[in-house]
């Protein structure tokens, strides 16, 4: 009984692990090929760094990648058997808490996931970690869709440990915890995608300066030891972690809109292969 309930737990990680390796490589593959494929010349003004990787990187990139959702499959299917268990705050119907709940929930997992991301993020900054673990995030100089799930695999360990967190401290709707889910996977490939879509003084506006921008995290991968917030830039500002000159850049990335568009030059974006840092280098 033990061997058959073994092989049943490999087969739902590797089935959990397949699915979300199509829900990733769905949405960040249409995106890559959208903008950096079929209509590379025509959004070209809005690449942040106007140059792209070379194609090994992106090739790494995807190769862990793989290794991210395998991991992310193992930690899902044991909170699935958990909260089949009821050793989770899973609850149901909606009616059980009301929809205000339901909706306050999502958000609430959303601050909780900033907050959880900003300091493990820190955390693997610590040069003993970033040297072993998080380099391998920071290989994306220039990072693509692909990007957002390249990591070691003891990081992916610590970026899917949200997951617990949040079903043993809040109670949830399963339902409400895909909302959850989808809002991170599309906005972690927003901000590793390497084009900035917001307006000319968002990053210094009064209200909408407190949501990050994906300036700011390419930024991030450039200068290594300034932004390192996720969807919000709270804590960055609390915490005075912002790099010096982010609304700055944020805005000579905007300025780039102005300048002739590769389609109107009928060229080729260029290709400028990324130097790839020593883990000293990036962590010194």
């Amino acid at each position: 009984m033990h061997i058959f309930s073994s092989l049943s737990n490999l087969w739902n990680t590797v089935e959990e692990s397949a699915l979300l390796s199509v829900r990733f490589f769905l949405f960040a593959g249409s995106i890559f090929l959208f903008f950096y494929v079929w209509k590379k010349h025509k959004y070209w003004y809005l690449k942040i760094q106007q140059r792209l990787p070379d194609k090994k990187h992106i090739y790494r990139e995807i190769r862990y990648s793989f290794y991210t959702v395998f991991i992310f499959g193992i930690v899902i299917v044991q909170v699935m058997w958990a909260s089949k268990n009821r050793w989770t705050l899973i609850y149901y119907p909606i009616d059980k808490y009301g929809w205000p709940y339901y909706f306050f929930s999502i958000l609430l997992m959303i601050f909780v996931h900033d907050t959880y991301f900003y300091w493990t993020h820190r955390l693997l900054h610590w040069k003993p970690l970033y040297k072993t673990v998080h380099v391998v995030h920071h290989r994306s100089i220039n990072p693509t869709p692909f990007s957002a799930y390249a990591f070691h695999p003891v990081e992916a360990l610590v970026e899917i440990g949200i997951i617990p967190l949040i079903v043993f401290t809040i109670p949830y709707h399963v339902t409400a915890l895909y909302f959850f889910s989808a809002y991170t996977l599309l906005m972690n490939i927003f901000g590793h995608m390497g084009y900035e879509f917001f307006p000319k003084g968002f990053a210094s506006n009064r209200f909408l300066k407190w949501h990050n921008t994906a300036t700011n995290h390419n930024m991030h991968h450039r200068f290594v030891k300034c932004n390192f917030g996720l969807y919000f830039n709270i804590w960055d500002r609390l915490m005075k972690t912002n790099h010096p000159k982010y609304e700055e850049i944020y805005e000579e990335v905007i300025a780039q809109r102005k300048l002739p568009k590769i389609s109107e030059l009928n060229a080729a974006p260029p290709v400028v292969e990324d130097k790839l840092a020593t883990a000293k280098e990036l962590s010194d």
